[in-house]
């Protein structure tokens, strides 16, 4: 018996986890868009479902932010202003010049550059750097979210700490969501697109966290700037 509610318990969890991935994906799409509001039960129908995960679903996007949870009608796309774009900006800044300073004291001896281990996970995150450049060199926005959330995730799990990972991909999701909001308003995306992901890359390879933090610093000026002046019409 022990076993069977194992497995139910599990395939609940991974539906649940699929339901939760698939819609944050129609967020970041722009294809449910800020202020979108919707049920349970339509949530259940449109993917024939169950209500149970579906509800379970949609509480893990609210607690990230991405959704407002109405008690009497359902959930709301949250509409993100300028403010808390910047807001965003600061807290991933601050994240990320955490992770910058661990990788300080990594350099001390802490890790070996050379351990294979560490090499092959360099190489896959240049590889996700590529991809994410090309994306956003295209103007391809669906594509760039894509590899761009992959390209932090495993940047972010080189500096080997997890918590300091995982919050910075819910920030970086909150901070896509924010500017797909925005940048579904320009018909040709090209130029407009952060493409400095393999300078980063490289930068941190050689451990050169001077470049490093001025590539972050002039990728989050560009940010704002960007929301700012779309927002402003």
């Amino acid at each position: 018996m022990a076993g069977i509610g194992g497995t139910g318990s599990v395939t609940r969890s991974t539906l649940r986890q699929q339901l939760a991935d698939a819609l944050r994906d129609e967020v970041l799409a722009g294809r449910l868009q800020a202020g979108r509001e919707f049920t349970v039960k339509e949530i259940a129908e449109q993917y024939g479902v169950s209500a149970t995960p579906v509800r379970e679903a949609l509480v893990d996007l609210s607690a990230q932010g991405l959704l407002e949870a109405d008690q009497h009608r359902g959930f709301r796309v949250h509409e993100y202003t300028v403010d808390d774009h910047r807001g965003i900006v600061e807290a991933r800044a601050l994240v990320i010049e955490g992770m910058f300073q661990v990788l300080d004291r990594d350099m001390t001896g802490r890790r070996d550059p050379d351990d294979p281990r560490v090499a092959a996970a360099v190489a896959g995150v240049r590889r996700r750097a590529e991809e994410a450049q090309r994306a956003a060199g295209a103007g391809d926005l669906t594509v760039l979210v894509g590899y761009d959330l992959r390209f932090w995730r495993e940047l972010g799990a080189l500096f080997g700490n997890p918590y300091l990972a995982d919050f910075l991909h819910r920030l970086r999701v909150q901070a896509w969501v924010c500017t797909v909001q925005h940048l579904r308003r320009l018909h040709d995306l090209r130029g407009h697109l952060w493409a400095r992901h393999i300078e980063l890359t490289d930068a941190l390879a050689r451990r050169d966290l001077a470049t490093a933090r001025a590539v972050i610093a002039a990728h989050d000026q560009e940010a704002l700037a960007l929301i700012e002046r779309l927002a402003a019409g």
